[in-house]
């Protein structure tokens, strides 16, 4: 293979822990499209550095390869070239590229770059103006492609390819088409995990040629889907497992309502698809060390909340009142995150609340949001400039949390802002419905209406109002334990499960 001057040491496998089960050794390779604190648009980064961050602080050997994009070598100058230049080959095309990687942290995963230029020297990750790139299929094939080019110089076997949405689900289907035979990829595992159906990777069926795949997988059992080639059915099939971010959204995208069309290739997997639950680093989402802050706070002495409310109702010019109830909603400005049933007839202003609005997205609610904050503004704020710092903050000072989502496969808002003492509303999909306990740490509502949420939210307000129980609702949802260990270790016997499963067939 073409890779020369790799001036690491390669990525052995090692024994997990003395606390594992089997003791067996497993190494993990996540493929991903986005990695925090590295490029991040939404769940995705955080999730995945999640899951990558837990294993690698329990010993198990494990790193993380994303495209080095823009964003990436504009913020992160200390990233260096890790190969001299080497070619990957897909269908009738090469393409030069190089592997940098980050510095090595001690107890955290090994985070590789793929850089070419070509595809990844953009303004954005998967499209700019609201757009996709038209080349993206060229893209993210590439990306796959050349991990796997690059993987024996790095990993020894047993190990498992761990792949994250459409982005990288051509990994699994090259590994099982092109590299079939091959002994090294032969005993590889394969992992994808859906972050989000509602994005799958359809192209047209002349595009298989274009990213080096057989015509034979445009069917219906393999890769075809109503017409077009979908990335994230073929990741599926061919892949030993699959697992989503909730067991709630497991059997969502089960059903004809919840599978976004792929429904059938969900059932047809059986015991080969389950929901593991995101967590949370609850190190850094932790009221009682939280830096971002102005008064830290904890379950056993809540007073500190109050003037982290009184600073996030001076910071976004509201009425300074104790006691009014504010709303906060920190999420992107899309459909699926629920805005429409907020500005359906006005509803904003027809509460005797606050509520402050942060984060990004599509221009249309944008412009509504703002537009109804600019006839309340002291009662209603929208901050589109979005940071974690400003997250902490509206999290530590919010009463109640807003996430009507119109689906939610995981969520992991909702799981911060229990810790801070701001109780969810939110509808019960996916992982809200796993992770918030209706009328004790939330309020939980069925139907996607702003009826059905209007009822929920007042009967938030009405357990506000009573300034007694409130704080004991409070504390209930700020003792939930929303780390990682737990699904971290349903992901290991997964992990040593198909492994097993691999040696057995090879």
């Amino acid at each position: 293979m073409p890779v020369s001057s790799v001036r690491e040491q390669p990525l052995k496998t090692v024994p997990v822990s003395a606390t594992s089960h089997e003791g067996q050794g497993v190494g993990v390779v996540h493929l991903v499209a986005e990695f925090w604190p590295y490029a991040r648009t939404g769940g995705l980064a955080e999730a995945v550095r999640g899951i990558a961050g837990f294993q690698a602080a329990s010993n198990v050997p494990t790193a993380v390869f994303m495209p080095l994009y823009r964003v990436v070598r504009e913020a992160f100058p200390d990233i260096t070239p890790l190969t001299d230049a080497f070619t990957v080959r897909i269908g009738d095309r090469e393409e030069k590229t190089r592997l940098f990687q980050a510095p090595g942290r001690r107890g955290e995963p090994r985070v590789l770059f793929i850089d070419h230029p070509g595809y990844f020297d953009r303004d954005g990750i998967y499209g700019t103006g609201g757009a996709d790139y038209p080349d993206n299929a060229e893209r993210f094939s590439f990306f796959s492609m050349a991990v796997l080019r690059v993987l024996p110089e790095l990993a020894m076997p047993p190990a498992v390819l761990h792949a994250h949405d459409w982005h990288t689900a051509l990994a699994p289907v090259y590994l099982r088409t092109v590299f079939a035979g091959e002994p090294y990829y032969d005993q590889l595992a394969t992992v994808l995990s859906v972050h989000n159906a509602g994005f799958q990777g359809h192209f047209p069926p002349e595009s298989l040629a274009e990213v080096g795949l057989p015509k034979r997988l445009f069917q219906w059992q393999l890769m075809e889907w109503y017409g077009r080639v979908n990335w994230l059915k073929g990741g599926l099939v061919f892949s030993e497992s699959a697992t989503t971010v909730s067991p709630t959204h497991a059997h969502e995208l089960r059903t004809p309502a919840g599978g976004f069309g792929l429904h059938q290739t969900f059932i047809s997997l059986g015991d080969r698809f389950s929901g593991i639950l995101n967590g949370i680093d609850v190190s850094i989402w932790d009221p009682e060390t939280d830096s971002d802050i102005v008064a830290r706070f904890s379950a056993d002495d809540l007073s500190g909340k109050a003037r982290c409310k009184a600073a996030v109702q001076q910071a976004y010019g509201l009425t300074q009142s104790p006691r009014t109830p504010l709303f906060g909603m920190t999420a992107r400005l899309v459909a699926q995150k629920g805005i429409d049933l907020l500005l359906e007839d006005d509803y904003l202003l027809q509460n005797d609340a606050q509520f402050v609005f942060l984060g990004a997205g599509e221009e249309r609610y944008e412009r509504a949001l703002s537009e109804i904050a600019a006839r309340a503004p002291e009662r209603i704020a929208v901050d589109t400039a979005f940071t974690e710092h400003k997250e902490h903050v509206l999290l530590a000072g919010a009463d109640i949390l807003l996430m009507p989502s119109l689906y939610e496969p995981c969520g992991l808002t909702q799981m911060r802002a229990q810790r801070y003492g701001a109780l969810p509303v939110a509808r019960r999909v996916g992982g809200l419905a796993d992770t918030i306990d209706d009328q004790l740490t939330g309020f939980l509502f069925d139907e996607y209406s702003t009826a059905e949420l209007d009822l929920a939210v007042q009967r938030a307000l009405l357990v506000y109002e009573d300034e007694e129980a409130w704080p004991e609702h409070q504390r209930e949802a700020m003792g939930r334990d929303f780390g990682w260990e737990r699904s971290a270790q349903r992901y290991l016997k997964l992990y040593r499960r198909i492994l097993a499963a691999r040696a057995s067939a090879g």
